[in-house]
């Protein structure tokens, strides 16, 4: 075997967000994970939302600036057809007087 190529071994710390502590064989000295067999959903059987990197905010972001489109292309269609309601032509704004 040969010397100095493997990486050095660690009785690594896992630190949950949920404040559970363990400890297991690793190359880091301390590991920080945001589920664990305590919190994860499918251990507990508890529904929990895992937001990772604002997932759910970035969706409802996204929701508004779709309502805002749609209020625009209905404000842009209702233009339109006010537009081509109107008369066009001096013979039909005078045809539209009598």
């Amino acid at each position: 075997m040969k010397a100095n190529i493997h990486p050095q071994f660690f009785e690594a710390q896992v630190i949950c967000a949920c404040g559970n502590k363990f400890t297991i064989g690793s190359t880091k000295e301390v590991i920080h994970v945001e589920l664990c067999n305590k919190c994860h959903p499918f251990y507990t059987g508890e529904q929990k939302f895992v937001d990772s990197a604002s997932r759910i905010q970035k969706f409802q972001n996204k929701q508004k600036v779709a309502q805002t489109f749609v209020v625009k292309k209905t404000k842009k269609i209702e233009e339109r057809k006010a537009a081509d309601n109107a008369p066009k032509t001096l013979r039909e704004m005078l045809m539209a007087v009598k």
